[in-house]
Formats: C-alpha cells, sequence, structure tokens
C-alpha cells in the first residue's frame, strides 16, 4: 500500500509546476524522481502506476507536470528540452528542501533523455533508469517531421501530439540538437539501468542499444518484453517498477533493517526493536514472523505499521475468532467463515491513571444462527485466553536485557 498527496513547486521559468508525491506507509528508504514522457503528463499511466508499485517498495516518488503541461502553470510553446532539464532540477531542489534529496531518477522516453542530462546537476543522484528513451534528444522531431519545414520558415506550428494539439517553436528544434545523449552517458557518474520494449513502435530499440554501448559500467538493460512505448498495459508497468526497486536496491536505497532474532517458541514471546527510519518506526519478531509497527501520523509516527494498541485489539480478535472456530468444529456446527472486530476505546478518569478502557467486540458468521446458538457463541468468546487475560489482574516484570 501506498499514498499519494498534492504538492508543488517553482519551475524553470517561475511558473508553478503541480506535482504528487507517491508515498510508502512507512518510512521512505529513498526519494526518486519520476519524468514523464514528451507531451504526457504526471497522471501518464506508466507515471502513475511505476511511481505507485515503487512507493509500495519503500520509495518515495515524485512526479510532476513540466512546465505547460497537465496542471501546471505556464505555456507549452515557451518550453524546450533545456528547460525541462530545469525543471527536473528544481524538483530535486524542492525534495531537498522539504523532503529528502533524490538518489534515483527515473525518466519515460524524452523524460528519459531530460534525466540522463539533469543527473549532473544533481548531487545527490546514485543510480538513473530510462524507459524507452531515444538515444538522442533530436529523435523526438519524428513525432512531428509534416510540421518541421513550417517551424523553420515561419518560427512555430500547431502540432497534433497524441490527439491533442501543441505549439512548436524553432526554438525547440534549435535546442535539442545541442544535446548529444552518447556523449552525456559516456560521462554519467552513476549506474544506469535502461529498460526498454524490443518491439517500441515509437522509439526503436535501436535507442537502447545506442545508449547502453555508450554507457560507463556499472549498466543494466531490462528488456521490456511485448510492451508498448507508453507501458498501457498495467502488468508491464508493474514489471518495470519491480525490477527498477530491485536494481536500486543496490545502488540507491537505504539497506532494510536486519530481522530482530527469532523469538524462542517454547513461550509466548516477542521482539520489538527500533529500525530508525522514523521517530516511533520499529519492527516486530514473533518466532520466525516479522512485520512493522508504528504510531499514527497525529501522534507523531508514519503510520508504518499498526500501533501498540491495534496489536492488543487484534489479539483479542484473532484468539475470540480461533476460540469460536474450534468450538464450532467440535461442535460439528456450519456456522461459514467467523469474524471478529475489535474497536478499542478510552475515557479520561479523574486522574491519569484512572482511565478506563473498553473493547468493544462485534462478532459475525456467515451463516445464520438461532438465538440459542448466539447465546452459546458469545459465552465462548468470553473464555478466550486473550479476554481472560484482559480480564484479571496481570504481573508485569520489568528487568535489564543482557
Amino acid at each position: 500500500m501506498s499514498v499519494s498527496k498534492k504538492v508543488s513547486f517553482e519551475g524553470a521559468l517561475g511558473e508553478t509546476l503541480a506535482a504528487r508525491l507517491d508515498l510508502p506507509l512507512g518510512p521512505p528508504r529513498a526519494y526518486a524522481i519520476f519524468a514523464h514522457c514528451f507531451s504526457c503528463s504526471k497522471n501518464a499511466l506508466a507515471a502513475s502506476r511505476i511511481s505507485r508499485a515503487l512507493a509500495e517498495d519503500g520509495i518515495a516518488v515524485l512526479r510532476f507536470d513540466f512546465t505547460g503541461l497537465g496542471e501546471s502553470d505556464g505555456d507549452f510553446a515557451n518550453t524546450n528540452f533545456s528547460s525541462n532539464v530545469e525543471d527536473l532540477i528544481k524538483a530535486a531542489d524542492f525534495l531537498r528542501k522539504e523532503y529528502v534529496a533524490p538518489t534515483l531518477l527515473v525518466g519515460h522516453s524524452l523524460g528519459g533523455a531530460a534525466v540522463l542530462v539533469a543527473a549532473g546537476s544533481i548531487p545527490e543522484t546514485k543510480a538513473v533508469v530510462t524507459i524507452g528513451a531515444p538515444g538522442d534528444a533530436e529523435h523526438v522531431k519524428s513525432q512531428f517531421a509534416e510540421h518541421i519545414e513550417t517551424i523553420e520558415t515561419e518560427g512555430e506550428a500547431e502540432v497534433d501530439l497524441a490527439g491533442r494539439p501543441f505549439r512548436i517553436r524553432k526554438q525547440f528544434l534549435d535546442d535539442i540538437e545541442g544535446h548529444t545523449l552518447t556523449d552525456i552517458v559516456a560521462g554519467l557518474d552513476a549506474p544506469l539501468l535502461i529498460a526498454h520494449s524490443p518491439v517500441d513502435e515509437i522509439v526503436g530499440i535501436d535507442n537502447a542499444t545506442k545508449l547502453f554501448v555508450n554507457a560507463r559500467h556499472p549498466k543494466s538493460f531490462l528488456s521490456l518484453d511485448g510492451a508498448d512505448h507508453l507501458l498501457s498495459d498495467e502488468a508491464d508497468a508493474e514489471h518495470a517498477a519491480r525490477v527498477i526497486a530491485a536494481w536500486a536496491e543496490r545502488y540507491a536505497l537505504t539497506p532494510p533493517p536486519p530481522e530482530p532474532a527469532a523469538a524462542p517458541r517454547s513461550k509466548a514471546s516477542a521482539v520489538v526493536k527500533e529500525t530508525g527510519l522514523g521517530k516511533y518506526h520499529a519492527q516486530a519478531s514473533t518466532g520466525p514472523h516479522h512485520f512493522f509497527v508504528d504510531e499514527p501520523r497525529e501522534m507523531g509516527g508514519d503510520e508504518g505499521g499498526p500501533n501498540p494498541y491495534d496489536l492488543l485489539s487484534a489479539a483479542l480478535a484473532a484468539c475470540t475468532t480461533i476460540t469460536l472456530r474450534m468450538y464450532a468444529n467440535r461442535k460439528d456446527w456450519d456456522v461459514g467463515l467467523i469474524s471478529t472486530q475489535v474497536i478499542h476505546s478510552r475515557e479520561k478518569g479523574a486522574k491519569p491513571n484512572e482511565a478506563a478502557d473498553t473493547f468493544d467486540r462485534l462478532i459475525r458468521t456467515d451463516k445464520a444462527l438461532d438465538e440459542t446458538e448466539w447465546d452459546k457463541l458469545l459465552e465462548i468468546a468470553n473464555k478466550c485466553p486473550v479476554h481472560r487475560t484482559l480480564e484479571r489482574e496481570t504481573t508485569i516484570r520489568t528487568c535489564k536485557g543482557e
């Protein structure tokens, strides 16, 4: 799971650029920027799907609309490849100031060319990924080849890109001629992953070959077999995201915290150890099972896992459901699936130590039961071990660990 929030920042031309920050539920292990394809937007299928999938793998991703596109302010006709690169650098400045500087740059199509150029101006960059990127920025001219003569002679022309009209000016053509990507990729001081479909109908696979041959090691290639240029099939986008996340693990991510030692199974036991990735974020271990715990944002946490009272409620709900299943099986009752919901609340008393805790328990079964059967199940629920532990006086001994 991940969450997405709207953010904005000032772009290269002084316009406000609209963006979304896709965040993991726990503390991010890295921040990344996703640069969308030419004339697309931050909400393009590839951009949104890959960003969300990376967030689910612990990588926070900023995706934004370049100047004049999507929800960003400005006139697209006033932009060029260089201004797109500057927008990327501004995006990195925003993350550096408000969150954490990006260590991973991901670019799709012409956005891939842009991240290659921008990487040299973002010192924190530890890894770069291109998806369906051209071997030269000038390749974009093929998308409006029939208008180039008009643009050259009249200074501008309205062209149709993906079913939408855009005004392209001569300064755009002049600018892209000045960017030789083979030289730039040869001097790239960061590991590079080139992802490309061998059947890409917009940017041929020969472009990936040109980039790969000229790039320095470490470099990797991902064949997006069968995918189209826009990665419109969700499975293709998710596959790309999984590989990118796994590849970035080596170069751009904070190593995951070591798993706590498994607790002995002779007694009920649990170990909870801080991860250092958030204010309260910690990893819990009980036997061979591991999961994260945290506090909600209103308490200063990152919601990277259930909080302690969530776990206590879950323990009561789990024990109730299992106890009822054991009873139903022993009596050979067909009750269908059993579910238990527990809601914890606390009423403040006159003094802090007088607060009253209440656990409201709601039991449901798939099959209809008569009143006698329900009376018996409710009676058995009140006998579940965790219920009894919560009701009786309990001794807690605390000592220094070795």
